[in-house]
């Protein structure tokens, strides 16, 4: 069987549409629901009871801690974790999931699709060993053997990548990752506040990861391309709300009959 592990942080209104489209759709697919919740202030608590599901407090947030939270807490082989803000949509997309593990005793997870690069690197059978980036494990939408995360557990002294560095660690390792063709979606809107702690622990994933380097000459392009854009999308914006603002006063002195 299947057990659900969903990372979440004051995210009440998601995480209630994710547990009503668990237990509504996929009742007969999975065997239990865990939310792993970093002291949320909303009433998080309160819909994970409402559906259900057990309600896990982590304390001390990092990823691959609360990914080994999930996968310690998790009583079934197959784990498959979501972030509070994504839910599945496809309506085998636990019954694929359970076919590719019994297909091959071999495997350590599965990703699923919900973006172009996803669907991509599927069609186009770009394996996890030739691009573990962006065809090995995104911890929202992916399965993994608890057997053999219990060998392999994830790494909690990186800022972010968990996935990915656990996806390099476990093909080395000799076992197999694949795309699963189970469709869910990913919905967030990041404050700016949100988004430069994802850039700062992204630098730093990159470089451990993927060995991508910074020098002074890449933060200043990426500064003077950052400021052009953003002037550009201003007076763009500027443009086309002059524009707009013109043709709807053409428009009031010119306005077509009324069907």
């Amino acid at each position: 069987m299947i057990s659900v592990v969903i990372r979440n942080k004051n995210q009440a209104d998601t995480l209630q549409f994710l547990l009503k489209n668990l237990t509504e759709r996929y009742t007969d697919d999975i065997d239990e629901i865990i939310v792993v919740d970093n002291l949320s202030v909303d009433s998080s608590q309160e819909v994970t009871e409402k559906f259900g599901a057990r309600f896990v407090t982590i304390k001390n947030f990092s990823f691959g801690g609360s990914a080994n939270l999930c996968a310690k807490e998790a009583k079934n082989p197959i784990i498959v974790i979501f972030s509070a803000h994504s839910y599945p949509v496809s309506h085998d997309f636990f019954k694929l999931i359970k076919a590719k593990f019994k297909e091959n005793p071999n495997l350590a997870g599965l990703r699923c699709l919900h973006q172009p690069n996803d669907y991509k690197n599927y069609i186009n059978n770009i394996s996890a060993k030739q691009d573990p980036n962006k065809s090995g494990l995104i911890f929202s939408g992916s399965a993994f053997s608890k057997i053999v995360w219990e060998q392999h557990p994830f790494r909690e002294d990186v800022p972010t990548f968990e996935d990915k560095e656990w996806t390099v660690r476990v093909l080395k390792a000799g076992y197999d990752i694949d795309f699963v063709p189970s469709i869910f979606a990913y919905e967030i809107k990041r404050t700016k506040e949100q988004l430069f702690f994802r850039f700062k622990n992204d630098v730093v994933g990159n470089y451990q990861l993927w060995h991508k380097d910074v020098s002074f000459f890449s933060a200043s392009k990426g500064f003077v391309g950052s400021v052009f854009q953003a002037f550009k999308v201003f007076f763009l914006n500027v443009y086309y709300a002059f524009k707009r603002y013109v043709y709807l006063i053409k428009f009031i002195f010119n306005k077509p009959y009324k069907f």
